[in-house]
């Protein structure tokens, strides 16, 4: 049996005025680097819950990281078998 693989995901989230970024990057031994951003902006007229806009903002930056993996993913498979390589979810 082989041992578990571990890869982590680091989140950092930095808030400017009503705009929120967070960046989610990958790690891990044998993975290739990536990072995943994603934003949130408070509408003017709604109330201050950073919460929310943290939320928002991460969630963005793991669905992109998600897409970049999947990316990544097609494109070696594509590099092993010489075709495309349509992945389904």
């Amino acid at each position: 049996m082989s041992q578990p693989k571990t890869w982590t995901v680091e989140i950092t989230i930095d808030e400017h005025e009503r705009q929120t970024r967070a960046r989610a990057e990958l790690r891990g031994p044998n993975v290739t680097a990536m990072a995943g951003t994603g934003s949130a902006r408070r509408n003017p007229h709604d109330p201050d819950i950073p919460a929310i806009g943290d939320e928002l903002a991460v969630a963005r930056a793991l669905a992109d990281l998600s897409h970049k993996l999947i990316e990544l993913t097609a494109s070696d498979i594509e590099a092993v078998t010489h075709e495309p390589a349509t992945l389904s979810e």
